[in-house]
């Protein structure tokens, strides 16, 4: 998606005239641009900081080779480059067509014919690079994209010459764990043999809708890959004959590109003529969507400025940049040089928001889920990060550990992005500003980011006697804000007022060595989560008013996942029952689970029930093996649970999201689904919803509504997506 310029980006680069930006990430900007001709190309250009450093210059001139090396037939054509100009720049087509894990979200799994040609196409595409001695390295859903001539192959980050590893020493093995190969894994080199294995696990997810070797935590991935064997069921058999080879965990037993070509030959035709009609008007409409973007360029920011009552800067902001990057993974080296157009047109890598075409009708088809609004990833330092979602009035916040950055949650479009806030600090949301803290001062400076241009705005707060680098924002409101950080005695947690900027109070802190408290503001209370143990204390004060130790009754917390629902003075849990406790004092007031055949027989206090919602005096809670349970609030009474065999089995940790019709959750861990819908008035799974890659193999999966977009925002992993809410 184009979003205007700002104000001090260039006119021109080179004989290019700049009419939008494309993304924007840690190491460069993409911009949509045009010829005095009229002709639409999409430039990258690598920021001035990165553009001193010789490694840096390096990958982006490999990089451009790489892309050369494929050409316009299988890949973003290159059209001009200056790698040598004081800021390098690569001017690209701008390709048009969905990348293969978006046209499988859109459509469901590829017919045979479709994955045959698919397969046909991209041997020849590899072949193209492994005759000029060049291996992708980081083959997968996300860097195929479907075109109707034919698919084109992108992002060569990574891609290098066989036999070459200067520029991958200072790392861990590069690539993405789902698609890596066996000898990628063990730090061995990977040869043209690695990209077949790769080639093979893409097919395998055009043709069945997951990888080949599932989902679940990265390490686990990497494991599977290198002692197990893949899972091939749901392949038709002819193409398992084909595939089943090149899994091999010798790279000399599998086929070469030459060979595996004839064998996927989905006989006569246009390549077009194969793929289902929904990628083929989404191809459609985005070849008619460029067309539509108009030159625009953000005014410079103005002295002093009052937007719905809060004060901007009175100055230029002066953020201050990080001065290095440290590179880790493939992730980080991707990020540094993402290959082709749609890589930096698309958030999967290039950290620009994208919008998908628009919801589904009401009368979809029974089952159908809805088609997804969009999807942002940021760029990041390694290919395991995660991101977390905050919701501030009618914009979003995506953290990840490179920035911050603004999304509009209807459309996905980009805002503005601050690389002073990562996920290793702390922000909170009041409901209508996001709170964090510069960084870039010599003391604790709490202040508002600004949506629109990522700066912050004037400090809300100036906390005296604190460690600058070890401070996190707990919780916030129209009244006050929250934080613990290192004093002179050790941890203490403060609050400060929200309108004055002045400190309420300041107590000796008892969060556990090592674990980041969950805080939650409950009218008067502030309730706080450390694992098993839940403290109350004043919002007015900071004195406690009760502590207990859960899981001392047999009340299993899900560690790192909790979260409570409050209503009427009840705090209500999940864990091995379902229950409330009295905010005034900590006692159970009612609980919910006992006799009932739920959870591991073999660990009879393991936790049960997920962590509960609240909505018009009924409590809903996924319970082990059921489903969804719904409950009397006041009583702890069964009114009703999901009808048995109605859908996936659900995910209970994570917590769900509570829409009007529907309750949200994560399909069971191992799924390649992002979302299954529980029917509330039918008692039964609706649909299940499959994102963009494998939300599961995050550690940390989340689901946030924001009603006023109408949208189920989704952050599985490193990327984001959004649904229509239902």
């Amino acid at each position: 998606m184009a979003h205007p310029l700002t104000h001090d980006d260039p006119q021109r680069l080179g004989p290019y005239t700049l009419v939008a930006r494309l993304g924007s990430g840690g190491m460069g900007t993409v911009y949509l641009g045009r010829s005095s001709g009229g002709r639409t190309v999409a430039l990258k250009t690598m920021h001035a900081r990165f553009a001193a450093e010789a490694e840096f210059r390096t990958r982006f001139r490999l990089e451009t080779d790489a892309a050369r090396v494929i050409g316009g037939r299988h890949g973003a054509q290159v059209i001009d480059a200056d790698t040598l100009a004081p800021t390098p720049w690569l001017a690209t087509e701008y390709v048009l067509g969905p990348p293969l894990d978006d046209a499988v979200a859109l459509c469901g799994a590829l017919p045979e014919r479709a994955v045959r040609a698919l397969g046909a196409a991209l041997c020849e595409a590899l072949a193209q690079l492994h005759r000029s001695d060049v291996v992708h390295r980081d083959l997968k859903p996300s860097n195929i994209l479907l075109t109707a001539l034919g698919p084109k192959v992108i992002d060569f980050g990574i891609a290098r010459a066989v036999g070459d590893d200067r520029l991958t020493r200072t790392g861990a093995a590069a690539g993405t764990p789902a698609y890596m190969s066996p000898e990628q894994v063990s730090g061995g080199e990977h040869t043209a043999a690695g990209d077949v294995f790769a080639l093979a696990g893409v097919l395998v997810f055009a043709a069945t809708g997951r990888p080949p070797f599932g989902g679940g935590q990265p390490a686990d991935l990497l494991y599977r890959v290198r002692y197990t064997d893949p899972d091939l069921s749901g392949l038709p058999g002819g193409l398992r004959t084909v595939l089943e080879p090149c899994f091999a965990k010798d790279p000399r037993q599998r086929p070469g590109t030459a060979e595996l070509g004839p064998l996927l030959h989905a006989g006569g035709g246009h390549f077009a003529d194969h793929l289902p009609d929904p990628v083929l008007a989404e191809i459609a409409r985005l070849g008619t969507a460029v067309w539509e973007i108009q030159p625009s360029r953000t005014p410079a920011p103005v002295d002093e400025e009052t937007t719905a009552g809060v004060d901007r800067p009175r100055g230029p902001s002066g953020i201050s940049r990080r001065k290095a990057v440290t590179i880790g993974g493939g992730g980080a080296v991707a990020a540094v040089a993402a290959a082709a157009t749609w890589v930096w047109l698309r958030p999967g890598d290039g950290a620009s928001g994208t919008a998908a075409p628009a919801p589904a009708s009401p009368t979809r088809p029974p089952g159908t889920p809805p088609r997804m609004s969009w999807k942002f990833t940021p760029p990041s330092t390694t290919s395991m990060a995660e991101c977390a979602v905050l919701l501030a009035g009618d914009h979003t916040a995506v953290i990840a550990d490179t920035g911050l950055y603004w999304i509009d949650p209807g459309t996905g479009a980009r805002r503005g992005a601050n690389d002073l806030v990562t996920k290793a600090q702390h922000a909170v949301s009041d409901g209508r500003r996001l709170l964090a803290c510069d960084s870039s001062a010599d003391h604790v400076r709490i202040a508002p980011v600004d949506p629109g241009t990522g700066n912050f705005r004037t400090p809300l707060a100036t906390v005296k006697d604190l460690e600058v680098d070890d401070v996190r924002l707990l919780a916030a409101t129209s009244d006050a804000v929250f934080l613990e950080g290192t004093g002179r005695k050790g941890l203490v947690r403060v609050a400060v007022d929200a309108r004055t900027g002045e400190e309420r109070w300041r107590r000796a802190g008892d969060t556990p060595e090592f674990q980041d408290p969950l805080a939650t503001p409950a009218g008067s209370s502030l309730v706080l989560s450390f694992r098993e143990r839940v403290t109350v204390v004043g919002a007015a004060d900071g004195r406690r008013r009760w502590s207990r130790m859960l899981a001392k009754e047999s009340y299993r917390i899900l560690p790192g996942t909790q979260r409570h629902t409050f209503s009427d003075g009840l705090l209500y849990t999940g864990g091995k029952d379902l229950f409330a406790v009295r905010l005034s004092d900590g006692e159970v007031a009612w609980r919910f689970g006992e006799g009932r055949k739920a959870g591991d027989k073999d660990e009879p206090d393991s936790a049960r029930y997920g962590p509960p919602l609240l909505r018009d005096g009924v409590v809903y809670s996924l319970e082990t093996g059921t489903g969804l349970v719904a409950v009397d609030a006041k009583s702890g009474k069964l009114l009703w649970e999901q009808k048995k065999g109605t859908g996936p089995a659900l995910n209970f940790q994570p917590p769900p999201a509570l829409g009007k019709r529907y309750l949200y959750a994560f399909p069971d861990v191992g799924t390649d689904q992002w979302a299954s819908a529980i029917d509330l008035r039918g008692h039964k799974a609706a649909w299940t919803f499959q994102g963009p890659g494998t939300a599961m193999a995050s550690l940390n999966p989340t689901m946030t509504i924001h009603r006023g977009a109408g949208r189920l925002i989704v952050a599985g992993g490193s990327t984001v997506c959004a649904i229509p809410l239902e």
